[in-house]
């Protein structure tokens, strides 16, 4: 399992494809949820990397993804409005056309599997 720096590939299209959920033990927090999944970078100054069975701990970005299980869903990577005193949760904001573009354009030279 990778970790993953939200804020490095904050405005970057993102494809996820999303494996599942698992209950993972952390040092602060004890037991929480997280989604598995394999993280493609499409652009920005990470475009090209992966990140392969990836916990994806942020709340509302889990809750976007975990409708997806066993599915690929593409997005820009951002952050919403926090509540007082707590961090803006990441985000997943839909496909643009001109992202959907370059997600085929991707997925075609990748033969649809990245």
């Amino acid at each position: 399992m990778t970790a993953v720096d939200w804020a490095a590939m904050e405005g970057a299209l993102l494809l996820f494809r999303v494996r599942g959920e698992t209950v993972v033990e952390h040092a602060e927090h004890g037991r929480v949820s997280a989604v598995v999944a394999d993280v493609h970078i499409l652009d920005g100054e990470k475009e090209g990397e992966v990140y392969t069975g990836t916990l994806v701990f942020p709340k509302v970005l889990q809750s976007q993804l975990k409708p997806t299980i066993g599915q690929q869903v593409a997005g820009r990577l951002g952050q919403g409005h926090g509540k007082p005193h707590q961090p803006p949760p990441w985000t997943l904001s839909p496909a643009t056309e001109e992202d959907k573009v370059l997600l085929v354009e991707w997925l075609g030279g990748h033969g649809g599997q990245g």
